[in-house]
């Protein structure tokens, strides 16, 4: 798995969490979706993404997004 597939994976798990969380919990688990939006958002723009930097130092091979 590249970085690129792990960061996605990571905001998917993330997003289906939330929405499950929403379901059987608290509609202010939908804060954490818009977080896990709003960073990919931002991640697309600036080309700065914090998972790629944690995923990266755990040694995951490098992807084409970010280098």
């Amino acid at each position: 798995m590249n970085l690129d597939r792990a960061v996605l994976l990571l905001a998917g798990t993330m997003t289906l969490l939330s929405a499950l969380l929403v379901a059987l919990l608290s509609p202010w688990w939908l804060l954490l979706t818009a977080f896990v939006g709003l960073n990919l958002l931002q991640s697309s723009i600036t080309g700065f993404c914090p998972a790629a930097v944690i995923f990266r130092r755990l040694g995951v091979s490098g992807g084409c997004a970010f280098r």
